[in-house]
């Protein structure tokens, strides 16, 4: 029995040697490769330079946003983050050499023009990690009859190295992005669409005759998020009326009136008696908001089950969920853009530099989670709440007093922290799980028990307004996102 004994602790011996030297010796086993080896140029998939790339990429030339994001990372052969005319001439010349890269090196060396190595037509790229779409900077030939009457003007951008440039490029990449979507959403859209549209590009118009280049980008990024993701077409008119709500709440917190209030010329009672003015004309619902009772009742088995749903779809988020979502809001150029826009404490009082970065964090979650967007609300619910210790690196001093330190990932300024992305997030998850009505009663009875809490003072009350700005901005784009509109491979 000893010998057999021995026998099999001299197996096991061997086996664990040999198993250490399998996995600590043999190197492809020490390391692990996340990359794939990329051939730029290549659009269909066939690992050679022929015609078919170029008839590949000739519909791509009519919409240029059409394609997925590897296939555009591909079209940029000289690898200079825009999609330009070298780039065309590059692959119409390896492919009239019959795809013989040296060929097409010999021959452009013998014109004297500049022209990749072969090596150098090959790419390692990473499979887990973001890899920014290159901008496109080639001639627009639909600019002369576009929407935006002003991109005719707008020259085809040469180069990213400097800060404007950069600008320039972005904007007139977004420009183009908007106009091709425009063009496939105008005949669908609805009237209330078409007058919002119609304000929202004055507003562009006005931006680019100023010169306000940055501000001009982030208003185009909200016009291509609007055509590509939003639709009222087919949804209940509540959600419409969630933003002519939130418009008339704006209106009141600048209004001469609120002045009066802040100067203790006007009772905070005339303040939500205007707020429930404006409930009964948008919604035709009454509301005394003095005496609103608590915001949700434990009583209710229904709010439980609700709850537990909520939970298990925060609870089976991936963590490649997480990863691939912080290296989006890392990396990702519009979003960056977007997200930079801060103000110092007291100069937002509408909650204007919040939306579009939660807009474009909703669009990526929903890509991540496959256009559920009761998964996409979970995984943001989860991010929201991440803490980014790595911050505190940099001393407080060096920062500008505008940017939150809790989470800086996410939109706010400082007065909000991740504050106003969670008053977001969370009341477009009720949107789904209840309705947009009741989620509209759960954010009135919320605020109102801060604003009561707090003995309606005046910071407060302007609380009460841009929480319940970032509520309505929350439920209206939760629930009119459409994720059939979305492209999946592109950001």
């Amino acid at each position: 029995m000893k010998k057999w004994n021995r026998l099999l602790l001299a197996l096991c011996v061997v086996g664990a040697i040999s198993y250490a030297y399998w996995k600590l010796a043999i190197p492809i086993h020490r390391v692990e490769i996340r990359s794939e080896l990329v051939m730029l140029g290549d659009l269909d998939g066939d690992h050679r330079w022929t015609a078919s790339d170029l008839t590949t990429l000739h519909p791509i030339l009519k919409d240029p946003f059409s394609a997925p994001d590897d296939v555009a990372r591909r079209i940029d052969l000289n690898q200079n983050g825009l999609i330009d005319e070298e780039d065309l001439g590059i692959l119409r010349a390896l492919v009239s050499s019959a795809g013989d890269p040296y060929a097409a090196e010999d021959k452009a060396r013998s014109e004297g023009t500049p022209f990749p190595r072969p090596r150098e037509l090959y790419r390692y790229v990473p499979v887990a990690e973001y890899l920014p779409r290159p901008l496109w900077a080639l001639p627009y030939p639909l600019a002369e009859d576009s929407v935006l009457d002003w991109l005719a003007s707008v020259r085809p951008p040469l180069s990213t190295s400097s800060y404007s440039g950069a600008l320039a490029a972005g904007v007139y990449a977004e420009a183009i992005r908007f106009d091709q979507a425009w063009r496939k959403r105008q005949p669908q859209l609805v009237l209330i669409e078409r007058e919002y549209a119609a304000r929202k590009l004055a507003r562009v118009k006005a931006l680019f005759h100023a010169g306000e280049q940055y501000e001009l980008l982030l208003a185009l990024v909200e016009l291509v998020e609007d055509a590509e993701t939003l639709t009222v077409r087919n949804q209940p008119e509540f959600p419409l009326k969630l933003l002519a709500f939130r418009d008339h709440l704006r209106e009141v917190l600048g209004s001469p009136f609120y002045v009066e209030f802040t100067a203790a010329k006007q009772d905070w009672r005339a303040v939500l008696k205007r707020v429930s003015g404006h409930i009964q004309t948008d919604f035709g619902l009454t509301y005394d908001l003095e005496t609103l009772g608590p915001p949700r009742s434990l009583s209710h088995l229904k709010n439980y089950l609700q709850r537990a749903e909520w939970q298990y779809y925060k609870s089976a988020t991936r963590e490649e969920n997480f990863h691939a979502l912080i290296s989006y809001a890392q990396h990702d150029p519009r979003y960056l853009r977007a997200v930079s826009r801060t103000s110092r404490k007291l100069q937002d009082p509408n909650v204007e530099n919040h939306n579009l970065p939660m807009v474009l964090l909703l669009r990526e979650a929903l890509r991540i989670k496959g256009g559920d967007k009761k998964k996409a609300v979970g995984l943001l619910d989860e991010a929201i709440r991440i803490p980014y210790a790595w911050i505190k690196s940099i001393p407080r001093k060096a920062l500008p007093g505008s940017l939150a330190l809790d989470n800086f990932l996410l939109p706010g300024n400082k007065e909000d922290g991740a504050d106003k992305s969670r008053h977001w997030n969370v009341f477009g998850g009720v949107s789904l799980y209840k309705s947009p009505q009741e989620a509209l009663d759960l954010a009135l009875k919320r605020e109102m028990q801060d604003l009561r809490d707090d003995k309606y003072s005046q910071d407060a009350m302007r609380e009460f307004f841009r929480d319940m700005i970032a509520d309505l901005n929350g439920m209206y784009h939760v629930m009119t996102v459409n994720p059939t509109l979305l492209t999946a491979g592109n950001r």
